[in-house]
């Protein structure tokens, strides 16, 4: 056997491992969902039946709740190119007052939940809030329109990931399209709507679609609000009854191909037709200073933008340091206190919650970084066939919402062989009076991440050459040697900023952690904040101060990993 062909056996079987793994892990519990769906007996998951979807659409409720979560999915991914086209093509084309500062400012919604910004919202907006309190007012504003509450928090948090997307693919326009049409005597909003925005769209689009499926997915915000006529809240709920009934199988499959429908739909319109540019150019080339006056109100357009975003974020801050029942009908809290903060972190529950959030984070991560190097090798380095499928489904969970996800999981710890009476019992187990979810939140952080590690490292590994790696082996090295000490060195900074993306949306995953962990002691951050929120007395305040020990720590996750990959961040949000 010559040293080629047994270098591509051991390619195949590192690809054939991990694609068993990805089986497992993704598509499997997927699979479980879709096959409770059509399930006649839940509790074997044997027989075929049609009975439980059309229960769904039977039940006006259930109905109700799937035109909301479009309404919210739609409006808020409308909203959020609204505001980020617009600022990404001043970015991109014009020089201004604090760009580079702005430019980071704008990222800030990305380090708060919007779940935990609900919070802030309430506080801001609600009947006894400041807003009431400073204009002498009584509106009911989130009560009479919690809809709106939702889709305003989702858009102020999700707008980022479209404009990344935007000057991403703006970076690579060639300014000499529009020169040459401008010079043929195109205005400004001809050459925009017939040159630029064809030319970006699938980077909008793909935007668009991570922005739509996180919306109509979400869980967090609408539970922060109390909008429980939403599907995402219906089969929270309906978790209660999974073990005997068929209707959170039927309602999140639903879900599911309600998402997969949507974004074929969304392809099908806005990606059938392509343009390409015979070359690129660095947007820096096309970048031109503007009039002074409009240069400050580009400037304080995206400030503008800034505070709105930052609302949330500042109506946290104020709580957790807010006096119990001193920030009700003022403007700002009457009494300021730090105690809350002492109590996130040395309060036994809320200390575990973090403890359990960071372990279980910091596991994910690592194995994250192992599995990036593996696959980004993999599609990288090798020309092995089935290369295809293993980047597809590396960028799933993606297109996946994690809600089906968490259900899915939840699904396989119900059948064989983790189920009752079966080999593994209480290995994995959501339920039941021994339940150990920390292997399933482990799996799950990873795979609902893998796609920033893997973009990550694939980034990295196409700017690193090749062909230090065979000089290496030429001289003597063997190849596992050589990607050690020399491709792994030189994609480090790639790996770093993957892993703490990595890291940190783990540490503030919802759906998951939510859905999965069912008793105190196995709580993440994030379900622990959620039963703060629900606590009376101290308990918002907690929560507020344990969402701003979360949004510190992706505040730094986040700049760093903007430093390391700068615009190709990006990237990392698209399906």
């Amino acid at each position: 056997m010559t040293a080629r062909t047994t270098r591509g056996l051991i390619q195949y079987s590192i690809m054939g491992g991990l694609l068993l793994l990805l089986g497992i892990f993704l598509l499997y519990p997927i699979a479980l969902t879709v096959r409770g769906g059509f399930a006649s007996d839940i509790s074997t998951g044997k027989g075929w039946t049609l009975d439980h979807l059309s229960l769904v659409f039977q039940d006006p409720l259930l109905v109700e709740g799937l035109i909301n979560a479009f309404k919210i999915a739609i409006t808020t991914t409308l909203l959020c190119i609204i505001i980020s086209l617009p600022l990404a093509v001043l970015s991109a084309s014009f020089k201004f007052p604090g760009k580079k500062l702005l430019n980071a400012m704008i990222l800030v919604p990305l380090i708060l939940p919007p779940f935990v910004g609900a919070i802030g919202i309430r506080a801001l907006l609600g009947r006894a809030g400041s807003l009431n309190a400073l204009l002498g007012t009584e509106w009911d504003v989130l009560g009479a329109t919690k809809f709106w509450g939702v889709v305003g928090v989702l858009a102020l948090h999700l707008y980022p990931i479209i404009y990344l997307n935007a000057t991403a693919s703006l970076a690579n326009l060639d300014p000499a399209l529009d020169e040459s049409a401008e010079n043929l005597g195109a205005g400004a909003w001809r050459r925009f709507f017939k040159i630029t925005l064809p030319l970006i769209r699938p980077g909008l689009f793909a935007g668009a679609t991570i922005v739509f499926i996180w919306s109509f997915t979400e869980l967090g915000t609408p539970l922060m609000f109390d909008y429980s006529t939403v599907t995402s809240v219906q089969i929270f709920y309906g978790l209660k009854e999974v073990q005997n009934s068929a209707e959170p199988y039927a309602l999140t499959m639903v879900l599911l191909a309600s998402a997969i429908l949507f974004y074929v739909m969304g392809k099908m319109v806005f990606g059938k037709k392509g343009y390409a540019m015979y070359s690129k150019a660095s947007r820096a080339g096309g970048e031109s200073d503007m009039p002074k006056f409009w240069g400050w109100m580009a400037a304080l357009g995206f400030g503008m933008v800034t505070l709105l975003a930052v609302m949330p974020h500042i109506g946290v801050m104020l709580t957790s340091v807010a006096g119990p029942g001193s920030w009700y009908e003022s403007v700002l809290p009457e009494t300021f206190t730090g105690a809350h903060y002492g109590q996130a972190l040395t309060a036994g529950e809320s200390f575990t919650s973090i403890k359990n959030s960071i372990t279980l984070s910091l596991i994910a991560m690592v194995l994250n970084m192992g599995f990036g190097v593996l696959i980004g090798y993999i599609l990288v380095r090798t020309t092995i066939k089935g290369r295809g499928l293993l980047d597809a489904l590396c960028m799933l969970p993606l297109a996946v919402p994690g809600l089906v996800m968490a259900f899915g999981f939840v699904a396989m710890t119900l059948r064989w062989p983790f189920g009752p009476d079966q080999p593994l019992e209480g290995v994995l187990a959501v339920f039941g009076k021994n339940p150990n979810p920390f292997p399933l939140l482990i799996i799950a952080y990873a795979v609902r991440r893998l796609p920033y590690i893997v973009r990550s490292t694939v980034a990295g590994l196409e700017q690193t050459s090749g062909e230090l790696e065979e000089a290496a082996v030429n001289l003597g090295a063997t190849r596992v040697f050589a990607v050690r000490k020399i491709i792994i060195p030189l994609i480090m900074a790639n790996l770093i900023a993957g892993g703490l993306l990595v890291f940190s949306f783990s540490m503030l995953e919802v759906s998951d952690s939510l859905i999965l962990a069912q008793k105190g002691e196995h709580f993440p951050i994030t379900k622990m904040i959620y039963e703060f929120t629900n606590r009376l007395g101290d308990g918002p305040y907690i929560a507020s101060a344990m969402g701003v020990w979360g949004m510190s720590l992706l505040t730094v996750t986040l700049f760093g990993a903007s430093l390391l990959l700068g615009k190709k961040l990006g990237s990392i949000f698209r399906v």
